[in-house]
């Protein structure tokens, strides 16, 4: 089995954004000194990272599930969460990540490209992290001096990505399958590819490190091609771009083959033809020279065989005439190998620096084109009336005759996510940030009622719920009466009692105070019993009185007195 694997498809997560705290700070005579809650922790993102010393994507065929670690919630006194770490997958170079389209279930295709990671340390961040909530105490303000209610966390981006890989080598070796690239990257490097006796004995690209003298440079061998390749025809399209980010073609052509139809003109050619039609729909990166216009050279194998040789010798001034360098080489006996080495490094040499040219007169000339930064302003965009908004609203239908109405934007559907809808003061205050928006008045306009559906968001984050036009952010009483505005407690007031801390001369008044009431009660109703007005609950003066609080309700007994020596009535 082999173990190169160039194209993955990757479910990628960015951590969730930590809730916030609505703590509340409690100290001495003070039962509540405001709020104290703190922020959530940022999620961590996945972010993918062009590393050489990364070779294949192996590790994500068996890994395909990847997720940022999540940030925690705010807690009291103040304390923010930590935010998640990220997620750093390290990709070979040449690596290029792409949207995934196709249905659940379905194999995935590669869609829009997003990020070419072609220079080490190139990064692209696939799943952004969710934004940790705001605890009470970042919002509290001036009207909402005590919030009931803190903010959640944000959901992580989540997306399937493709990564395809690219190979970046700085030599191709193209040619008829079993034209002897596989022996030649070994003899040339310490590469240890498959070597056979039959044709596709190669089934994924090889690379290999290559020294000559102080420098280096690197040969891919890409498998075996045929003529029909650019349609897809033996290994095809599925090797071919393998070759998009080499700088020198290598022609390698079996000079000892028995096939009647071949010859390594024709061999050439059709390779050539097969090149031309494949880099006719390629997309080249900034700076990367065409396929046609990359240099050639020809590399006539096999030359052990004397048949082999005598044919190389006759067909080498045919290329040279096409201003092509021509080697003659076997690796069997390895005759040739030093002088191809020491001229491959040369021509990489060269190749680099016009690459390294063009990508800097490219940079140059891009015109980048950056929006003023202006503060306080809102991104908008127009809808089909040209009214600028932060949202789109659309009425939709179902053929059961239902409807309802969606509400698409970043803001809208950021709020709903961080809304702990089992808080009434959180739903308020996600109620007037809608209104403030404009939300209500955009549904009015397009013809909502009260208890309309109304889906934020789309997919499985979407929010539904009947609109309530008349929801009060504030806190009421029983009676629906409002006892003020949101956030506002009593305790807070400047006129309610205990708004304030008590000075010690205020709290020895109110003490004198109260003593001297206490004493005026009790020289009251002791002049109330001296004057007979009241007796003592505790003794029990008629027992005959069912009235009475001791009263029993007992028969009179007249002239007699009980054991007891109480006067009987």
């Amino acid at each position: 089995m082999s173990d190169f694997v160039d194209r993955v498809t990757v479910h990628v997560k960015g951590g969730d954004g930590g809730n916030g705290s609505a703590g509340i700070r409690r100290e001495k005579y003070k039962p509540l000194a405001g709020p104290n809650g703190g922020n959530g922790g940022d999620g961590g993102s996945v972010i993918f990272v062009a590393d050489r010393n990364a070779t294949s994507l192996l590790d994500y065929r068996f890994m395909p599930h990847r997720t940022a670690a999540s940030g925690t919630m705010g807690l009291g006194d103040n304390k923010d969460g930590s935010k998640g770490e990220d997620l750093i997958l390290p990709v070979p170079c040449g690596t290029i990540v792409f949207a995934a389209k196709g249905a659940q279930g379905q194999s995935k295709r590669p869609g829009e490209e997003l990020a070419d990671l072609r220079h080490e340390g190139d990064r692209y961040v696939a799943a952004a992290g969710g934004a940790g909530g705001l605890g009470n105490i970042a919002l509290a303000n001036r009207t909402r001096r005590a919030p009931g209610f803190a903010l959640l966390g944000e959901l992580g981006e989540e997306r399937d990505v493709i990564l395809e890989l690219k190979s970046i080598a700085d030599v191709a070796l193209v040619g008829f399958p079993s034209a002897g690239k596989s022996s030649l990257i070994a003899a040339m490097s310490a590469a240890k590819p498959k070597i056979a006796d039959y044709p596709f004995t190669t089934l994924v690209p090889n690379l290999g490190v290559v020294v000559a003298g102080d420098r280096r440079y690197t040969i891919a061998d890409v498998p075996g091609l045929i003529p029909g390749a650019s349609q897809g025809k033996g290994l095809g399209l599925e090797f071919l771009r393998h070759i998009e980010r080499t700088e020198i073609i290598a022609h390698v052509i079996d000079c000892a083959t028995l096939e009647p139809d071949r010859d390594p003109i024709s061999d050439y050619e059709a390779l050539e033809h097969e090149l031309a039609e494949y880099a006719g729909s390629l997309e080249l990166p900034l700076g990367a020279i065409p396929i046609p216009e990359r240099p050639r050279i020809i590399i006539l194998n096999k030359v052990d065989v004397p048949e082999a040789k005598e044919l190389a010798e006759f067909v080498k001034p045919e290329f040279e005439k096409r201003g092509m360098r021509v080697f003659i080489i076997s690796t069997a006996s390895h005759e040739g190998l030093k002088e191809l080495n020491f001229a491959l490094a040369d021509l990489v040499g060269k190749m680099r620096e016009e690459v390294a040219r063009r990508e800097a007169a490219e940079e140059e000339a891009r015109v980048v084109i950056k929006p003023l930064e202006q503060k306080g302003r809102r991104r908008r965009v127009a809808d089909e009336n040209g009214t600028a908004l932060d949202f789109t609203i659309e009425r939709k239908e179902n053929g059961n005759g239902d409807f309802w109405f969606e509400v698409i934007g970043r803001k809208p559907e950021r709020w709903v996510q961080q809304t702990n809808f089992d808080n009434d003061e959180a739903v308020g205050y996600l109620a007037d940030r809608l209104a403030k928006l404009g939300v209500e008045d955009e549904l009015r306009r397009k013809g909502a009622k009260p208890g309309d559906e109304i889906r934020i968001g789309r997919g499985d984050r979407a929010v539904e719920f009947d609109w309530d036009p008349t929801i009060a952010a504030g806190g009421e009483l029983l009676d629906g009466t409002p006892i003020g505005a949101r956030g506002t407690d009593l305790r807070l007031e400047a006129d309610a009692p205990g708004a304030r801390r008590r000075t010690n001369a205020e709290r020895r008044r109110e003490y004198y105070a109260m003593m001297d009431a206490k004493a005026a009660v009790r020289e009251a109703m002791m002049a109330e019993r001296q004057a007979g007005h009241w007796a003592d609950p505790s003794i029990d003066d008629d027992r005959h009185d069912e009235n009475s609080l001791f009263g029993r309700g007992e028969s009179v007994d007249d002239g007699n007195t009980g054991d007891s020596g109480e006067r009987q009535e």
